[in-house]
This record gives structure tokens, C-alpha cells and sequence, in this order.
């Protein structure tokens, strides 16, 4: 059988034939490489595009309206949030939200810095305090609150305890005192937030350049003065993201308050987060709700956007 051998011309069209069908699989290739994370993406991008920024420019629309029970979409200018700033439930709820704010970061960032700085001089039983330091914030605030609120009954924790061992004059009703509640809420919130603070801390603390420590001792420099010169300075990033996230947290405080004290005793530890959830959903006042939403979203962002902001700028510069 005789097999008649390709001749040039074939054995060329046959190669560029192969070479035009690699092309076309690599350009498919490149294609779908490009467009599938945006495809896949898209569904998140359109649900987040409608129920989250869609719903804060209704709320915003609804803040500025006479809306009441239901939604009443006639303009009405700035007349709900004259309404919020007049009423005294709100003033409570922005006094008790500046002395649980302030307090609240700055007692996160003084513990987690401690507790970051403890371990940190690799003390004996470290793989065992980090996670127990840390547990606190893998609990919901619900949880947390209710364990709190048991722990602070003067019928049935701390104060019964002390008064079933012998202590008949003990007294730590602080949680039933319209004067402290509000402090039983920075009490819980730390034992919940100082356990994270301390671990972004501690990243910090072991992303520091040693040799810098060592030559500071080797110059005569005591502990405390290198901490105050070369450790805390080199932390400023985590200082600000500290901050960031802690005011977030403090300014939409909500489960926490519900589950320990629902806002009371009276309205003693009324935050904006409570106030927009009591008017809006209980008392039918859904433009005055409204309001305060558009409020804690303008306070949060005063916090956020210059932070963003700085990261962003300073990603430019590198």
C-alpha cells in the first residue's frame, strides 16, 4: 500500500490551522478569566446595591417627608429632625452614647494594649491565655449581654453570692441604678472587645523590628522609655484601626443594650441605635426613626471616611 507523503503546502496549512485554533482557545481562556469573577460577583453586587445603599437613600428620602405610622412620601424639609433634636429621649440617648463611646475605646485600647504588651514577653502558657483573652469576641453580643445581666442581678449574682458567703453588707445593684446602668454596659462591652484590640496589638508587637529594641537596651535605655519611643510610635496604625472599629461598634450598640437592660432603668441607658428601633417599630414615628438613623450613618462616616480616606492616600505615596 503506497502512502502518498503531506506536501508542503498542506503540512503549512495544517500548522496555521492548529495555530489559529490554540489562539482562539486562548483568547476564550483570557476571556472568561476576565468576566467570571465579575459574573460571579454581580448577583452580590446588585443585592447589595439595592437592599443596602437603595434602602439608606429611602431612609434618607423618608427622614426628610411626613411619614408617621406609615410611609407618607410629601416633602416636609428638615421638620423630623427638628422633631428628633427636640425631643429629650434622644438628648439622654446622645449623653449616654458620649460617656459609653469615650469610655468604652479608650478602656478596649488601655486593656488590649496591656494584654498585647503581657504577652508579648513570651511568658509560659501563652498558646493558652491568647485563645481565652480572645473567646469573649467570638460571642454574640446577645449572649453577652444576658450572661451579664445574670451575672449583675442583685437577686441572683454577684451581690446574692457575696451575701450567701457572709457578706450581708455587700452591695452592687449598679445594674438596677438609673445613675450606673450605663456603666454595666462599658463593663460588658470591654470584657467583649479587649480580647480583639489585644490581638491586633499583638500583631503589631511582633511585626516590630527587634533590632531596634536591642540596640535602644545596648544605649541604656530602660524598658518603659523604649515602649514610649520606639514600640507605641510604630503601633500608630493600630491605634487608628482600634479606633475605627470600636466607634463603629459603639455608635450602632444595640443587641448588647436590649439584652442587658432593653434601655432602662427608664431610659438611662437609651442609645441613638435603641431610640431608632423604639420610635421607629414601637411608636409608630417612622420619620423621627428615620432621622436618627440618617444621624448614626452621618456620625459613622465622620469616623470612617477620613480613615479610608488616609489608607488610600497613603497607598498612593508608596
Amino acid at each position: 500500500m503506497n502512502v502518498k507523503p503531506y506536501s508542503r503546502d498542506r503540512l503549512l496549512s495544517k500548522r496555521s490551522k492548529t495555530k489559529r485554533e490554540a489562539v482562539r482557545g486562548g483568547g476564550l481562556q483570557a476571556f472568561f478569566q476576565e468576566w467570571l469573577p465579575k459574573l460571579v460577583l454581580s448577583p452580590t453586587l446588585a443585592v447589595t446595591a439595592v437592599f443596602v445603599y437603595g434602602f439608606i437613600l429611602w431612609t434618607g428620602y423618608v427622614s426628610v417627608s411626613k411619614s408617621r405610622m406609615i410611609p407618607n412620601y410629601e416633602f416636609a424639609g428638615l421638620d423630623q429632625y427638628e422633631r428628633l433634636f427636640n425631643s429629650p429621649r434622644w438628648a439622654q440617648a446622645l449623653d449616654n452614647l458620649a460617656v459609653f463611646g469615650i469610655l468604652y475605646i479608650l478602656v478596649c485600647i488601655l486593656v488590649g494594649l496591656a494584654l498585647a504588651v503581657l504577652l508579648d514577653q513570651k511568658i509560659r502558657g501563652e498558646r493558652i491565655l491568647r485563645p481565652i483573652f480572645l473567646y469573649p469576641m467570638a460571642l454574640s453580643f446577645i449572649v453577652t449581654g444576658t450572661a451579664w445581666k445574670w451575672m449583675l442581678n442583685p437577686g441572683l449574682g454577684i451581690e446574692k453570692l457575696m451575701h450567701d458567703l457572709g457578706f450581708e453588707n455587700f452591695q452592687f445593684d449598679w445594674i438596677i441604678d438609673s445613675d450606673m446602668a450605663i456603666y454595666t454596659i462599658i463593663l460588658a462591652g470591654v470584657w467583649q472587645a479587649s480580647g480583639f484590640v489585644m490581638a491586633m496589638f499583638l500583631a503589631g508587637l511582633r511585626g516590630i523590628d527587634q533590632d531596634q529594641v536591642k540596640a535602644a537596651s545596648i544605649d541604656g535605655a530602660s524598658m518603659p522609655r523604649i515602649y514610649w519611643n520606639i514600640i507605641l510610635p510604630q503601633l500608630r496604625p493600630m491605634f487608628m484601626t482600634a479606633f475605627v472599629i470600636l466607634a463603629h461598634m459603639a455608635i450602632k450598640s444595640y443587641d448588647l443594650v436590649i439584652a442587658m437592660t432593653g434601655g432602662g432603668p427608664g431610659f438611662a441607658t437609651e442609645l441613638p441605635a435603641t431610640f431608632m428601633y423604639t420610635h421607629t417599630f414601637t411608636r409608630n414615628q417612622l420619620g423621627v426613626g428615620a432621622a436618627s438613623a440618617m444621624i448614626m450613618l452621618f456620625t459613622v462616616a465622620a469616623v470612617i471616611v477620613p480613615y479610608l480616606y488616609s489608607e488610600l492616600k497613603g497607598e498612593k505615596r508608596v
